[in-house]
């Protein structure tokens, strides 16, 4: 499909393959191989892959083939490789690329498990780790070195919202010949400008906001044909964390209806979030979308829109956050994002519990804080919800 077509029209049409039946939704292929109509055949396609032929599932598959082609349509990316899940697709791009001696600079407000990849896993193996304040400018120049491969940070930080300037890091990093790794979950397809930008490398788990709907594991790198089937393929094929044709069926699906979900949650979380604002429970809301955001403006310019997140800091601390968790109505506890149902999370005791106290302290990380995950429930009802947890909470 012609590149010129609105993002809307990608997310449905972009990648289709249709076997002789001329079926409508797309052929889910449960095969672990493929047959060869000769020895030679099998032969060549071992020596060379072409375009459209496939070996083993744990190398390609069409249906799998369908979803890396139509999300690296959405996205702008020349290439994909789907995942089984998004820490696969964060360990794996960058794995893929680092060797011994390598140096990376990170923000330091990351998912626990990335943490653990950065810190356990590269620094068992000599990748040396250099962890900054995300939105300092002058701090990603002073780390950034000659010797620096990569740069990897969440475009959106997960749970302080915390917003980094795409473009800037970029250009620091392209000047010492490093490689640039967005982690883009929170921006999702629909807000991502991510590769005109100037990112090198954008990593999604699909379980969010691309599934939508609580099924399925998934994840997905993007970026250029040579990085995806030059340094990242063989990594991931030969390790084995590829995504399964079902999972890429039900991803496929959940694309189909991506814009409309998200553009929806994210409307719904800027209501929430100028509801909430000033309330006497309350020590702060965070969400993007509000002025007084400290990167309003950047996430504004970056993405055009807030996103489908916001947080929230109860004053009565651990003991105020778990009322109003147990009040809800409408919102449910557990710790996905980006789904159809509205879900809060207590970071502080799930997510990142695993962090050391001062960490915590230094990413804002309070025993009050609560991410909140908008969904897709009248935003009347999700409004009253939380005003009526909140009254809860104060008695705590």
């Amino acid at each position: 499909m012609s590149n010129d077509r609105h993002p809307r029209t990608q997310a449905i049409h972009a990648g289709t393959r249709r076997s002789q039946y001329g079926e409508v939704s797309e052929a889910i292929y449960l095969t672990q191989g493929f047959v060869y109509d000769s020895a030679e055949q099998a032969e060549a396609r071992f020596e060379e892959i072409g375009p459209d032929e496939f070996i083993y599932a744990r190398y390609g598959n069409p249906t799998v083939a369908m979803f890396e082609e139509r999300i690296a349509a959405l996205e702008g990316a020349e290439d994909a490789f789907a995942t089984a899940s998004g820490m696969a697709a964060v360990s794996g791009a960058l794995i893929s690329m680092l060797k011994a001696g390598d140096h990376v600079v990170s923000a330091r407000a990351l998912f626990g498990s990335c943490i653990y990849v950065l810190e356990e896993i590269l620094g068992r193996y000599g990748v040396e780790v250099t962890f900054v304040d995300g939105s300092d400018l002058g701090a990603w120049e002073a780390a950034i070195r000659d010797n620096t491969r990569a740069v990897f940070f969440e475009s959106v930080a997960n749970p302080t919202l915390e917003v980094i300037d795409i473009e800037a890091v970029a250009k620091l990093a392209h000047a010492k010949g490093a490689l640039v790794v967005v982690d883009n979950v929170f921006a999702t397809p629909v807000f991502s400008r991510a590769i005109s930008q100037g990112a090198d490398v954008v990593v999604y788990s699909a379980t969010k906001h691309i599934d939508g709907q609580g099924r399925a594991l998934g994840g997905v790198v993007l970026g250029s044909r040579d990085f995806i089937r030059g340094t990242l393929e063989p990594y991931m094929k030969h390790t084995g964390g590829s995504m399964s044709p079902f999972t890429a069926w039900i991803m496929l699906k959940g694309l189909e209806t991506i814009d409309l979900r998200v553009r929806a949650q994210a409307a719904s979380a800027q209501t929430l979030a100028e509801a909430l604002s000033g309330h006497d429970a309350l020590a702060r809301v965070i969400y993007p979308g509000l002025a007084a955001h400290p990167q309003h403006a950047l996430v504004m310019d970056q993405m055009g829109a807030g996103g489908t997140v916001l947080s929230i800091d109860l004053k009565g601390g651990k003991a105020a956050a778990f009322a109003f968790l147990n009040a809800l109505k409408v919102g449910i506890i557990s710790n996905n994002l980006g789904d159809a149902k509205t879900i809060l999370t207590h970071p502080a005791t799930t997510t990142h519990q695993r962090l050391p106290q001062e960490t915590k302290d230094l990413l804002g990380i309070t025993p009050g804080l609560i991410r909140v995950s908008v969904g897709l429930e009248h935003v009347g009802d999700l409004k009253a919800d939380l005003l009526q947890a909140l009254d809860v909470a104060a008695q705590a």
